[in-house]
């Protein structure tokens, strides 16, 4: 094996002698660029085991025509969901070769209108986006040549890719299982307008039809924002309103779920036992209280994944390498991708028969 004296790292040339094979060969195997038969991949990625080759990010983005940097752009990093959704970006975007500038957007309109104008101190391929309260009116005045996708259950639909989970099914699923479990007197802390119901709202609302129950205003309480501290005013505030108490509750948040759950505990009632509590998210904290508390978990690998995957496209469609070719945002706009969920049973809610 011939080796560069100026540079010590191996390189793909010394990969392709000891494979045997071009080096064309090689660079398909390394960036999948073209589908290479099995031996042949074998014997090339046992070549770049023994020769120790590893690829060189900054040269190979330099040679596509991109900076090897994206944008995900959260509402704030403190909140345990989206500090665990920003993990498995970061590892999905690895497997593109890219790095991952995380940005916080506060939570509001002004702070995501801010992150579309593309003002980051370095050059990048594209965004991932949470948003919470734009409009399509913001995305269409946006400079269009930063690829662009969405996150979270705020959905504008024509507007750039959105990926996401089935927020009603789920909702449905949570709501369901409280019902099985002898809930009768079903409330929800962080319920959207009837009149104008998000998926979760929506799921919750199709549960208790699907089982005759009626669905009480005064059971069904809006937030202010996605805190601990709200879901334990806004629960404590509806059980001093009201004559009984809910036997069952359903949580727009794990963070919510477990103010609530303080709040019931404060006016003497028992989780499980008195009142089944389920949040949504499986945030990593969620099976560490007391009780610990059952939830509906998004796949967020495959939330991320998919995110990647689908700003890869935009931003070398068909795998062309050519950043000038990306899709215009009419080419990708109805894209609306579904990642899995699951109901995670734990402590928070009753057995069910």
């Amino acid at each position: 094996m011939t080796q560069d004296r100026r540079s010590p790292r191996p390189r793909l040339t010394d990969v392709a002698e000891v494979a045997g094979v071009s080096m064309k060969t090689v660079s398909n195997v390394v960036n999948g660029y073209a589908p290479v038969s099995e031996p042949t991949r074998s014997k090339v990625l046992a070549a770049v085991e023994r020769v120790g080759y590893r690829p060189n990010l900054s040269a190979r983005n330099l040679a596509r025509g991109r900076s090897g940097v994206i944008v995900l752009a959260v509402p704030r990093l403190e909140l345990p969901y989206f500090a665990s959704l920003a993990g498995s970006v970061v590892e999905a975007a690895a497997s593109h070769g890219w790095f991952v500038l995380i940005h916080q957007t506060g939570g509001d309109a002004d702070g995501e209108r801010r992150a579309l104008l593309d003002d980051f101190p370095q050059r990048v391929d594209g965004m991932i986006l949470s948003t919470q309260h734009l409009d399509p009116g913001a995305l269409s005045a946006r400079r269009e040549t930063l690829p662009l996708v969405l996150l979270g259950d705020h959905r504008l639909h024509g507007a750039a890719p959105h990926v996401g989970i089935d927020n009603r099914a789920a909702a449905l699923e949570a709501v369901r299982h409280l019902i099985a479990g002898g809930g009768r007197r079903l409330a929800m802390i962080g319920a959207a307008p009837s009149v104008t119901p998000d998926d979760r709202t929506a799921g919750m609302l199709e549960g208790l039809r699907e089982a005759a129950l009626p669905a009480r205003p005064e059971l069904l309480r809006a937030i202010t924002a996605n805190t601990g501290e709200e879901g334990e005013r806004v629960t404590a505030q509806m059980l001093d309103e009201i004559s009984e108490p809910p036997d069952a509750l359903f949580a727009v948040t794990d963070w919510v779920a477990m103010g609530a759950i303080r709040a019931l505990q404060a006016h003497g009632l028992s989780v499980p036992d008195d009142v089944a509590v389920i949040g949504f998210d499986d945030i990593p904290y969620a099976s560490s209280t007391s009780p610990s508390l059952t939830t509906i978990a998004p796949d967020r690998d495959a939330i991320a994944r998919l995110a990647v995957e689908a700003l890869e496209q935009l931003v070398t469609p068909g795998g062309s390498g050519d950043r000038g070719a990306a899709s215009s945002p009419a080419d990708t706009a109805d894209t609306d991708l579904h990642a899995p969920f699951r109901l995670v049973l734990r402590e928070s809610t009753r057995p069910v028969a």
